[in-house]
C-alpha cells in the first residue's frame, strides 16, 4: 500500500467516525452531541496547525550551521562567474 493510500484510508476513516458522531447514530450524552461534536474539526485543524509550528520551531532550534559548506558554496560561485565571464557574460 503507498503512502497516498494509507493517508486517504485513514482521511476516510476518520471522515466516517466523525460523521457517525455528528448525525448522533452512536447515543452520547446530549452536550456533547450539541456542543463538542460540531467543533471538533475547528479543533483538528488548530491542533494540526500548533504541531506544524511546533517542528518548524524545532527544526530551526536544531539548525545547524556548516561553515564548510559556505566555503564551498564561495568556491563555487567563484568558479560559476569564472565560466560565465570566459563566455562573455556580465554577472557583476
Amino acid at each position: 500500500m503507498t503512502r497516498a493510500q494509507q493517508t486517504l484510508s485513514v482521511l476516510l476513516l476518520v471522515s466516517s467516525l466523525y460523521l457517525v458522531l455528528y448525525l448522533g447514530l452512536v447515543p452520547l450524552n446530549l452536550t456533547v452531541q450539541k456542543e463538542i461534536i460540531p467543533v471538533l474539526p475547528f479543533y483538528a485543524l488548530i491542533s494540526f496547525g500548533c504541531y506544524l509550528l511546533g517542528r518548524l520551531g524545532a527544526a530551526i532550534l536544531t539548525f545547524n550551521d556548516v561553515p564548510e559548506a559556505h566555503e564551498e558554496l564561495q568556491k563555487e560561485i567563484e568558479q560559476a562567474k569564472a565560466e560565465l565571464r570566459r563566455q562573455n557574460v556580465d554577472v557583476d
